[in-house]
């Protein structure tokens, strides 16, 4: 992620401009705007939660396939006797401020599915390489364990910067060599089995997974080779795959490699290495080639490895630092909250996902990120950072994409990567063992707290700045999610008229507010600064309307509004 020194090449990071060269209105920007979303790039978004809709079976008694799955929209046998419900209270709008009218949300969720499915462990966090030798990552720490659960069970990716510069792996003892280059924020560490060990304790306590990634920068395939049958054998399962390098496509420019090296040559290293490493470990797959130039996409895709292959790629969307190559590229808040980088967001994931999907690969984004570029800026540590994630998590997972990782840093919070979705507690360097969570960590954790299902078909209208989503669980029941993305200080709640494809018995709710775009430290889910409450343990929608297909009530400007609804068997 974006240390305090800028990653390679942030800047020539594809940002695509806007049809018309404009900056869409943060309100009214999809005003008159009617369409059914039915997956793949398309796609809008929806949550997970509880709810019980049957689905229509196939001959042999099995659920249909995607296309065909469809909720019952009738119950022929009578409701029973509503039960008395506890209602939500809303944080409403600011008393007595001067309030602009929103368009109202119509919002019709359809009875099929799109084809695309929010998977189980879809949001993790990326870090640095050299933080595996930290002996904060362990099962050992409550503090870490209990911040790294608030992200369902997380994919850990290491990698980042540091890998290429001033990671080491042994696990013979040898000294550091002295090539390798840091500073007192990000010194050279060396990594051992033991550390290795040590991280396996943590995965397991949060029961997620982890993607490792070794030195490409300094070339040698046997020493990744070993790094890789440690892993295997100390991770197990849990271990997701190697990715070999990190970002290759910026060696050329930052002087890990000749000017003249291209992709080519990228391609015949990494053979060698994927041949070392299934020499050592054949089950392990390769992640890659995780880079943020295009051309480099569809060669990996198709070159021929021994082993597995995922595809992952690298997004930064608000990485154009100075403005000028393209002023909505620019890490400001008023492009944070646009339209347009919903947009670009998609159309970007789109550009990723077609070779990959040509070659029949699953597709990560292993490092992600508002911006990268470095320090500080109007986008890091703010509510709307929030938005956007929780947004950019599940608009991704309905296009196709499987794993989402949030880059950040285990320095401290004081002094440490603005843009970190976690940090730690005390002074500049000298951490005294919290853990601190930051908006866009409760953003990605309202989608991690959501069941893995089936993205639903919906249609839409209206709601200004608001993007919408809608899951069908395995259990029958339906989630949805509306992220009303329209100013918290200037805008009054939307109103939303919501048509279920069948009539709901419950309709637990979870919300992220945030007192304006630009706060910091003010995003709570429930009111709190952790993350949602388990479904069973939520409060109703406020105006609920037992058995209605028919549900209409307002939702506060700034908001991620989960809503879970069940229905009879």
């Amino acid at each position: 992620m974006p240390e305090n020194t800028p990653l390679p090449g942030p800047g020539s990071r594809p940002v695509p401009a806007e049809p018309d060269g404009t900056l869409r209105s943060r309100r009214g920007s999809r005003k008159k705007r009617s369409r059914w979303i039915a997956g793949g790039a398309a796609a809008v978004l929806v949550i997970a939660a509880g709810v019980a809709v049957p689905l229509t079976l196939n001959d042999e008694g099995e659920p249909a396939g995607a296309a065909g799955v469809k909720v019952i929209e009738d119950q022929p046998d009578p409701l029973p006797p509503a039960p008395e419900f506890t209602y939500y209270n809303q944080v409403g709008p600011p008393a007595g401020s001067p309030l602009n009218a929103v368009e109202s949300l119509s919002l019709q969720v359809g009875a099929e599915t799109s084809g695309t499915s929010l998977p189980e462990g879809l949001v993790g966090l990326s870090l640095e390489a050299t933080d595996l030798a930290d002996p904060a990552l362990s099962g050992d720490n409550p503090e870490m364990v209990q911040a790294l659960s608030g992200l369902g069970k997380p994919l850990l990716r290491f990698g980042g910067n540091a890998v290429d510069r001033r990671f080491f792996w042994t696990s013979a003892g040898e000294p550091l060599p002295g090539n390798l280059k840091g500073d007192k924020a990000h010194p050279v560490r060396a990594v051992t089995p033991a550390d290795l060990e040590r991280v396996a304790t943590l995965i397991e306590a949060v029961d997620g997974t982890v993607n490792l990634t070794v030195d490409l920068g300094n070339y040698d395939p046997a020493r990744a080779a070993d790094m890789a049958g440690h892993a295997a054998r100390i991770f197990g399962d849990r271990l997701a795959g190697i990715t070999v390098g990190n970002e290759p496509n910026g060696y050329p420019t930052n002087g890990l490699r000749d000017p003249s090296w291209t992709s080519d040559d990228y391609l015949v290293e990494l053979k060698a290495y994927a041949e070392a490493i299934y020499a050592a470990a054949p089950e392990v797959k390769i992640i890659g080639p995780g880079v943020y130039t295009q051309p480099w996409w569809e060669p990996f895709t198709k070159v021929d490895l021994p082993q597995e292959k995922i595809f992952s790629f690298h997004h930064y969307p608000l990485s154009v630092c100075d403005g000028k190559a393209d002023p909505y590229g620019e890490p400001t808040l008023a492009n944070l909250v646009s339209q347009r980088i919903h947009d670009h967001g998609n159309g970007y994931r789109e550009a990723a996902l077609e070779p990959a999907s040509a070659a029949g690969l699953e597709t990560w984004i292993t490092e992600a990120g508002v911006s990268a570029c470095p320090g500080s800026n109007e986008t890091t540590k703010t509510h709307a950072s929030a938005l956007w994630a929780a947004d950019y998590a599940l608009s991704g997972a309905e296009m196709g994409i499987s794993r989402l990782s949030y880059h950040s840093s285990l320095i401290t919070c004081t002094g440490g990567p603005p843009m970190s979705a976690i940090c730690t507690g005390g002074d500049y360097l000298q951490p005294d063992g919290t853990v601190n969570e930051r908006a866009n960590y409760f953003g990605l954790s309202m989608v991690a707290e959501m069941a893995p299902g089936d993205f639903l078909q919906r249609e839409e209208n209206g709601g200004g700045l608001s993007h919408s989503y809608a899951v069908h669980h395995e259990d029958g029941s339906i989630s949805v999610v509306i992220i009303n993305a329209n100013n918290p200080e200037t805008d009054a709640q939307m109103e939303v008229n919501l048509e279920l494809p069948a009539r709901p018995l419950t309709a637990a709710m979870s919300q992220l507010t945030g007192p304006s775009y630009a706060s910091e430290d003010g995003t709570l889910i429930d009111g709190g600064r952790t993350e949602a409450v388990p479904v069973a343990e939520r409060l109703t929608l406020p105006g609920f309307e037992y058995g209605s297909t028919s549900q209409k009530f307002a939702l506060t400007a700034g908001t991620v509004t989960v809503l879970n609804f069940t229905f009879q068997p």
